[in-house]
């Protein structure tokens, strides 16, 4: 599981970058959800195709250490791939009553084509995904409504229209979709009375008016000297779960910085080896950020192209079966009471008898993720510059 939680967390990242190349603003999105949605086509898939997908889960050194066998190899690591998201989603869905966690996968596939029962048993067996029979061919806006509706039960009603008119058409003969749903409190709550309205600053030049949440406590923190940021880690309950805020000191630090993170650095600095208990002067803004993407293009950029257009011979029978939209849409909510998304990590660290109180004052433009203790995987990731 450890391994592709790293893939994980380097898919992710890879995933940010391609995004903010194209888009200003907010970033949010599920690097497990997207993963997970991607995770059912290599089952569906042949060849190449696979290769492709299997990009996302292995690294270059990896590949390079298959040795001679590689179509043997192909199928080891296809096997592998889908028995570890199997363990993950296993361990990340144990019910409990500290918060309401919901990871969902659905295929609508048009009715007319017939799919391989062994790959219906298998992605149902591994990811909890069943394939649902639509007509696309003649009733795709009801079809669209259809899932749309399907998404927004299993988001609690926070999630509306994923699908937007005329999104889907009678040549659509496949949608994948996943869905991530999360609501916890904060191991700590702010006091509403602490929460005062303040500015936002976009950059050096423009602000914008935020409630910003105040409380200080005891956080795991770390400051980065070489990148002059810092990063603090706030818990949920019972510590099951935490959101971590890189915070550059610069109001325009952020995109300076950028460049200059890394998967495995991100992993390291969140480590409960690198952070200490401190007391942290905390200012958090209340915030909720929406986001919705079209992931084609965007996985097309980050090296499986072929993977919506290619041999889907493991799914059906039939030939010329695309993938015809591939869409994932996220939502996070922060409150003084807790969140709504997903997460994780625990840490126990004696506080100095002497302690300093680090600032930690969210004003500015920061990047924030949510990641799941026993799993070490990153849910959550995004980039929040604009209330």
């Amino acid at each position: 599981m450890d391994s592709l939680s790293v893939a994980i967390t380097q898919f992710g990242f890879d995933l940010f970058k391609e995004l903010k190349e194209t888009k200003d603003g907010n970033i949010f999105f599920s690097p497990l959800g997207i993963s997970t949605a991607i995770g059912m086509l290599p089952l569906g898939t042949g060849g190449a195709t696979a290769s492709q997908l299997q990009k996302v889960f292995y690294s270059e050194k990896d590949k390079e250490n298959s040795g001679v066998k590689a179509e043997e190899k192909e199928i080891e690591k296809s096997e592998e791939i889908h028995h570890q998201f199997q363990k993950l989603l296993a361990e990340i869905s144990k019910p409990t009553d500290d918060y309401e966690l919901n990871i969902t996968n659905r295929l609508f596939g048009e009715k007319t084509y017939l799919f391989l029962q062994k790959y219906l048993d298998y992605v149902e067996k591994h990811y909890h995904a069943s394939l649902e029979p639509v007509d696309f061919i003649n009733a795709a806006d009801e079809s669209r409504k259809k899932i749309n509706s399907w998404v927004e039960s299993q988001t609690n009603e926070k999630i509306k229209d994923l699908f937007p008119d005329g999104s889907l058409s009678s040549s659509t003969k496949l949608v994948v979709i996943n869905t991530v749903y999360f609501k916890g409190q904060w191991d700590r709550e702010f006091k509403k009375e602490n929460t005062k309205e303040e500015a936002f600053w976009l950059n050096k030049n423009t602000s914008k008016p935020v409630q910003m949440m105040a409380q200080r406590h005891s956080f795991s923190f770390s400051f980065l000297e070489d990148l002059q940021a810092k990063i603090v880690g706030i818990p949920y309950k019972n510590n099951d779960l935490s959101l971590f805020v890189l915070l550059p000191n610069d109001i325009d630090g952020l995109e300076k910085i950028i460049d200059k993170i890394s998967p495995e650095k991100l992993i390291e600095w969140t480590s409960p080896g690198h952070m200490e208990e401190r007391s942290v002067d905390l200012h958090l803004p209340r915030l909720v950020v929406e986001e919705s993407y079209d992931l084609e293009p965007v996985l097309a950029a980050l090296g499986t192209r072929e993977a919506f257009s290619a041999d889907f011979s493991g799914m059906s029978p039939r030939f010329h079966l695309h993938a015809h939209k591939f869409r994932h849409r996220s939502l996070l909510e922060v409150t003084e009471e807790g969140v709504q998304a997903a997460a994780a990590t625990g840490i126990g660290f004696t506080v100095s008898a002497v302690p300093v109180c680090e600032l930690v004052h969210c004003n500015h433009p920061f990047l924030f993720l949510i990641r799941h203790n026993a799993s070490d995987s990153i849910l959550f990731f995004g980039r929040f510059s604009c209330p």
